[in-house]
């Protein structure tokens, strides 16, 4: 696999130091990362080299609950927060399978995601994909931004995959969620998933990345992070680990542990 750098870099991307969004497009497979972030991503992964299925695990649990979203749910609206570089089975790809007429609008404010959102905003005839620049804790700006592109009044599926950890304050990651599934109206869904650490030493080489200089991530078991879903009306299975979330033939059963989530209805 060969680095890609991308052009016209925008000068506020400091390249010398690893970013979250970038090292996990490298374990993911893709192309859109910098000698830093493969180093980080090595340097990780030879330590514990389960973190590069871990993403794939994430990134199937992504695939699985839209794809029920969609298939099942009839959800036809989608509102993905801190949809990171895009890789495969993108949310507008997994959705406008099984519905072309899906709206899908991502959420990100990494300036490097922007030069590479073109691949975000590829759509269905039908349907229609696009992006929100805003930081996705400024739920105004989330909210009046996808107003653009999705009705709000009608049912909408809230997509936050394994990004909340790097929101460092456990009250501060938990209000943002609880501000965005209170304005959206009945018949909502929240898909929502969130890493915890596999072992010790999984929480070891961790605690190592985040004093790295790179962005951290907080690790949250599943016992503080099922508040999330308070007042909401979970989908079976209930909130359980990545690989036992409705698997089917092609999920990956490396970990039982290392990320949990789940899908609610919000009455």
């Amino acid at each position: 696999m060969t680095e890609r750098q991308p052009s016209n870099t925008p000068h506020q991307i400091d390249t010398t130091v690893a970013h979250s969004a970038r090292v996990w497009n490298y374990w993911l497979g893709g192309k859109d990362f910098f000698p830093a972030d493969k180093t980080a991503g090595d340097a990780y992964a030879s330590k514990y080299p389960l973190i590069t299925q871990f993403a794939q695990e994430s990134r199937d649990f992504l695939r699985r609950t839209v794809s029920h979203l969609a298939r099942d749910a009839g959800v036809r609206q989608f509102l993905d927060l801190g949809a990171g570089l895009p890789t495969s089975n993108n949310t507008h790809e997994v959705a406008q399978r099984i519905a072309p007429e899906s709206r899908v609008v991502y959420v990100d404010h990494d300036p490097l995601v922007l030069l590479h959102v073109h691949a975000l905003l590829t759509s269905t005839p039908e349907g229609a994909s696009a992006y929100v620049e805003a930081d996705m804790r400024d739920t105004d700006a989330v909210l009046e931004g996808a107003a653009k592109t999705l009705d709000m009044s009608r049912p909408t599926a809230l997509v936050i995959n394994d990004v909340l950890g790097h929101i460092v304050e456990w009250d501060d990651a938990l209000s943002l969620v609880r501000r965005l599934t209170d304005r959206l109206p009945s018949g909502s869904y929240l898909a929502l998933s969130h890493s915890t650490a596999s072992d010790e030493e999984h929480r070891a080489v961790q605690d190592e990345y985040n004093g790295s200089g790179a962005i951290p991530y907080i690790f949250r078991e599943p016992e503080v992070t099922k508040a999330f879903f308070d007042g909401l009306e979970m989908v079976e299975p209930g909130m359980v680990s990545w690989p036992n979330w409705r698997p089917d033939p092609t999920t990956g059963r490396t970990t039982e542990r290392a990320g949990w989530g789940a899908v609610a209805r919000i009455p």
